[in-house]
Parts: C-alpha cells; structure tokens; sequence
C-alpha cells in the first residue's frame, strides 16, 4: 500500500499545484481515515488564492469533501472501514455542552479541516463528525453526489443563513450574495416558507439558478440603491428576514439599510472589514445572528441528509464546473473569474 497520496496545494496566491505528499493516516483512537470521492473549491478559498487573507504557502488546502471510510481508530463506534460519509467542515467531540446545544462548529475540542483537496483526510472526532449515508458511493448518480457534498459546507451555511435570520412562513427575505452559499439560502429560504425571496444578483447565470431555486425576484443594485429598491418593494419598511451570505463591508452595510426594524440578519458570510453600529442595531432593533454553520446538526437533525437523498432539493446544481485533481490550478481559476458558481473536484 502507497505511503504518499496526491493532494492540491497551494503554492501562494494566484497558483495551485498537485504533489505527492504523506498519506494522510490515523492519528488518535478517535480517528478515522476516509478515502475521498468527491470535494471542492469554496468561496472561502478565494481569499487565500487573491491574496487577500493570509495562508501558509505550499501548504494543503480545502474542508468540504465527502468518501468511504477506510479505517478508524479503536475508540470509535459510530462508524466502520466501508461507510459513505459526508465530513462537515468542522469537526467536533459531538458531546459535550456546545455539541449538545447544536453548534458543534465551535465546539471547544473541535477545529476546521484543511487539508480536503486530497485522496485522502484524516477525521478527528470522527463520532462526533461523520455523517453517515445509506448506502456507498457507487448506490448514487453524479448530481446527488454533488447534492450530498453541498451539505458538507455550502447548503448547510446557507441553511443557517436562513434559520439564524429566523425566516419564518410568509416572511419577505432577503439573500445576499448570489455565490453557492447565497443560492443555498436561497434554497433554504424556500423551505422555511418564505413567501417572497428577493436574491441580490448582478450576474445572469447565477440570478438564473436563483429563481429555479426559489428566488421571486431579483435585484442588481448595489450599496444605497439596492436599498432604495428593495425598500420600494417593501412599501418602505424593508424585509422581514435578511440573509448575508457574502462577509464584505458593502454587503453587511447593505443589509443593515434594507432590513426592516425589529427583523434580524443571519450572517454566515465570512467577515471582512465589517464593523456592526450598536446604535444602528440598537435604535432599529434589528438582531444580529449566525457564525459558522453547525453543518452535521442541520445535516442530520434538520434534515438536510434525507432532503438530498430522497431528492426534495437538489442543491448540488450550484456546480457548474467539474474537475480531476490533476486540473486544480484550473478549478480555482474558473471560480476566480467567475466562470462557473462553483468547481467540483472528482477523484
């Protein structure tokens, strides 16, 4: 059995490349080992490749993925060599108070993976962890493979957009961000019932697959004017629920001015430079809500694994881009000049 594997590394900002690395291996009786079939590009690592948040150079990279299991440690008894698995991008101990209140994407023994744009990973805290689904790999078809790797990451941030602003049946939501993740709101605020959903979009592809995934309109503007607009639509009180699913300065300015008082923002976007007005927040009594999203409670206490399997969203549309490994510099370069919403890695 090969001692090494290849993995996408990031070399420094603006090139990736595949290497022959150490094969990732069981570390902890707590661990596991799971051979990946399926992992991807996040927006989150665009950052890193603009060079616009710091990442060590010639480094692995990526925390979404979904495989099999090919070995575990002594300690752990929630999952065998063979299982299908979805790995959240946290990983977490899945006992203790934090895991048990259903934010396991903080849980104090837990941590963020890194190194998923690999044949192969190592799961800390796999109990806590790993998501179990029916069957192996060979049992679904590309698109629900794509379906099942969103909810590792980008469907279930989207879904904590969406619970996190407290949409509500017949709310008025708004998502920002028209990347996979705001496409995932989107989707989730759909299922919570949102009766109309206004998706932030300047980009026709992407508005496109908004509205087939529930969007009931879409606006272009940007800063003051969008919420000039969509306050306008409102009868000028603004929208119930606001989804911020971007982390820059301009769109959580944005969300503030459009969000009717009394409402509340769910962020998931990963925050850049943004500064929140207590008086703002304050004398509006808007709330302010979210954070990383707790991938495995919404995956399986919410649903979102069965949702996905027994075809009731189909979130894995937001690829529209596939790669092998070997064409990794190509898979972040596509994203980054926003050729496809999202690129998909196949092993």
């Amino acid at each position: 059995m090969s001692e090494t594997m290849k993995a996408a590394i990031f070399v420094k900002p603006g090139e990736m490349a595949v290497r022959e690395v150490p094969k990732a291996r069981v570390e902890q009786d707590t661990d596991a080992l799971v051979r990946v079939v399926r992992a991807c590009v996040c927006g989150s690592d665009l950052w890193y490749f603009r060079g616009l948040s710091p990442h060590p150079e010639n480094s692995q990279i990526g925390h979404e993925s979904i495989g099999v299991v090919e070995q575990v440690g002594a300690s752990v008894t929630t999952v065998a060599p063979g299982d299908f698995v979805v790995l959240p991008f946290p990983y977490s101990c899945g006992k203790c108070p934090v895991c048990e209140a259903g934010f396991e994407s903080v849980c104090p023994h837990g941590g963020y993976f890194g190194a998923s744009q690999a044949e192969y990973v190592r799961v800390p805290e796999a109990d806590g962890t790993c998501v179990k689904v029916p069957g192996t790999p060979e049992d679904y078809d590309d698109e629900t493979l794509a379906s099942l790797l969103t909810i590792a990451d980008v469907m279930s941030t989207g879904y904590h957009a969406a619970v996190s602003a407290e949409v509500k049946p017949g709310d008025t939501a708004v998502v920002m961000g028209d990347g996979a993740v705001g496409l995932c709101g989107v989707l989730s605020a759909r299922m919570l019932g949102a009766a109309r959903i206004i998706a932030m979009s300047r980009h026709e592809d992407r508005a496109v697959l908004a509205r087939e995934f529930g969007a009931t309109a879409v606006v272009a503007e940007r800063d003051q004017a969008a919420v000039d607009k969509v306050l306008s639509m409102t009868g000028g009180y603004g929208a119930d629920a606001v989804l911020e699913c971007v982390g820059s300065k301009q769109s959580f300015d944005t969300a503030i001015g459009l969000a009717r008082r009394g409402a509340v923002i769910g962020r998931v976007g990963l925050p850049h430079d943004v500064e929140i007005s207590a008086e703002g927040t304050f004398y509006g009594n808007i709330g302010i809500k979210g954070g990383l999203a707790p991938v495995r409670h919404y995956d399986l206490e919410s649903g979102l694994l069965d949702a996905v399997v027994n075809h009731e969203i189909d979130p894995g549309r937001v690829f529209t881009g596939a790669y092998d490994l070997d064409r990794i510099q190509e898979a972040y370069e596509a994203m980054d000049r926003r050729e496809v919403i999202k690129s998909l890695i196949r092993f």
